[in-house]
């Protein structure tokens, strides 16, 4: 199989980068018209810093004291260490995705750059405050926190369920639909490495190569040099992924279930 993906560095712990007083000043000014203008979560995060975190490099670790992190560019991998050092990937991030906004106390897992980064963070004290003076805020956190339980539940009672050709799909459709309602087939970027997409699906390297090869071989998806796959059956994609079946009311037939009304010959 052609090689999809390239490994990512191990993380490491970083310094976070000093911000001078009056860009500190004219960012909080800044933020606080978003906040007003925009009324949208990412609007809080206007304020503060931008951070550039390079691939593999750790954003925080679990067990760190807990705060709010906007993804800005590039992607995330959240994770945990199990039992015999064995690798869980919860969860991938990407540009204008929160972190944090479900948890209060310390992170419950950590954070890696999976590509190069730049994210902005800001305290919870700083996000409930002006979440508590916005209505619009307030429904649109609670539209976060319901999107969070919602992909919780996928990640661990559905994707279980799926067989090992479900999971690669299902995958693939999400990054596909990700940016556009309506996406066409064409070249589908992929930062991840083998090895992330494995720990997130709970697959083995050798099950998914295995399974992108049959994709492959019947014409529905095809990898396209180390980070690109190019969909050229989307429609058999989703029907492959598990997500969906096959009713259609174009093919439904109507059926009388009650004997008594069966027309006579």
């Amino acid at each position: 199989m052609t090689q999809l993906l390239s490994t990512a560095p191990t993380a490491t712990r970083g310094d976070e980068d000093a911000v001078q007083n009056n860009h500190a000043f004219d960012n909080g000014a800044k933020g606080r018209e978003a906040i007003h203008a925009g009324q949208s979560l990412s609007s809080l995060f206007v304020g503060s810093a931008a951070e550039a975190v390079a691939a593999g490099k750790a954003i925080w670790w679990e067990g760190d004291k807990n705060h709010l992190v906007q993804v800005e560019e590039g992607v995330v991998r959240l994770l945990r260490i199990i039992g015999e050092g064995r690798r869980v990937i919860i969860a991938l991030q990407f540009a204008g995705d929160l972190n944090g906004a479900s948890l209060q106390n310390d992170f419950l897992f950590t954070a890696e750059a999976v590509t190069k980064c730049k994210i902005r963070r800001i305290s919870h004290m700083s996000f409930h405050g002006e979440v508590a003076r916005s209505n619009a805020l307030a429904r649109a956190y609670l539209s976060l926190l319901c999107q969070e339980a919602a992909a919780s539940h996928e990640q661990m009672v559905l994707l279980p369920k799926k067989n090992a050709e479900e999971r690669p799909c299902s995958f693939i459709v999400k990054l596909a639909f990700r940016r556009n309602p309506r996406p066409r087939q064409g070249p589908l970027r992929v930062s991840m490495n083998r090895q992330d997409i494995a720990d997130h699906l709970g697959l083995t390297i050798e099950t998914l190569a295995h399974t992108v090869t049959k994709l492959a071989s019947r014409n529905i998806v095809i990898p396209e040099g180390r980070h690109d796959l190019r969909n050229v059956n989307l429609a058999r994609l989703v029907r492959l992924s598990g997500d969906t079946d096959d009713f259609s009311e174009d093919f439904c037939q109507r059926v009388n279930l009650n004997t008594r009304d069966k027309p006579r010959d």
